[in-house]
C-alpha cells in the first residue's frame, strides 16, 4: 500500500518539474533550443515528456526515505536538496551529455550551459519539495 506522503511526493515532483520545465523549454528558451537544433520536432509530444517526468517522480519519491534513513536523518530540506542533486545526476547525464552526443546540436557549449542551469533549478526544487513532504519521519 502506498503512503500518503509517497503519493504527495510524486505529485510534488511532477508539479514542480512541469512548472519549471514548460516555461523554460517552451517559452523562455524555446527559440534558442530550436536554433541550436535541440528541438527538431515542430510540436513536441507532450505525453512522452509528461510520462518521463511521472516515472522520475515515482523513482525519486520511492528512494528518498531510504536515502534519508541512510544519512541518519537531519534537516528535511537539506537532505531533500542533497538527494535531489545526487539523484538528478542520472537525469542530467542523459539530458545534457547524451543528447548532444546523439544529435547535431550546435553550439554544444550553449546546450550544456542551458541544460545545466535547468537541471540545477529542477533538482533543487524537487529535492526541497520531497524533503518537505516527507519531513523528519519518511
Amino acid at each position: 500500500m502506498m503512503s500518503k506522503k509517497y503519493i504527495y511526493a510524486i505529485i510534488g515532483y511532477f508539479v514542480a518539474t512541469m512548472a519549471t520545465a514548460y516555461p523554460w523549454h517552451m517559452l523562455l528558451f524555446h527559440d534558442k533550443y530550436m536554433a541550436m537544433g535541440a528541438f527538431t520536432r515542430g510540436a513536441p509530444i507532450m505525453a512522452f515528456g509528461m510520462t518521463a517526468v511521472f516515472l522520475q517522480a515515482i523513482v525519486f519519491s520511492y528512494f528518498y526515505p531510504l536515502y534519508y534513513r541512510h544519512k541518519g536523518g537531519g534537516h528535511p530540506i537539506r537532505r531533500g536538496i542533497e538527494f535531489g542533486l545526487f539523484m538528478g545526476l542520472t537525469v542530467y547525464s542523459v539530458m545534457v551529455f547524451a543528447t548532444p552526443a546523439k544529435f547535431n546540436i550546435d553550439p554544444v557549449q550553449d546546450f550544456i550551459l542551458y541544460g545545466t542551469a535547468f537541471q540545477i533549478i529542477q533538482f533543487l526544487s524537487v529535492g526541497t519539495i520531497i524533503g518537505l513532504i516527507y519531513g523528519r519521519n519518511p
